[in-house]
């Protein structure tokens, strides 16, 4: 099982960064090619990305994969230690 937890706060990120940006989800879905539907399942945690994907994503914003990355900018009070491994799920 994958980690929601995970999933929830990189899509929390993608929204926040897109509303930094002024971007619909439409518009953001020019900008990387990716369906708008594809966005708002990312956007809600729902989706397991690919790295490739999370590049496109960095280009977009037109910042590096770590920056994107960093969820500490965020309102999150959760920390590495939060993480679940996959073998102790």
């Amino acid at each position: 099982m994958v980690n929601k937890f995970l999933l929830k706060e990189f899509g929390q990120r993608i929204r926040e960064l897109r509303l930094e940006n002024k971007l619909s989800q439409e518009k953001l879905s020019f900008k990387t090619g990716f369906h708008r539907t594809y966005i708002g399942m990312i956007e809600r945690g729902e989706r397991n990305i690919s790295i490739t994907n999370i590049a496109v994503f960095s280009k977009a914003f037109e910042m590096d994969i770590s920056e994107l990355l960093n969820f500490k900018n965020q309102n999150s009070k959760l920390s590495f230690k939060d993480y679940k491994l996959k073998s102790k799920e």
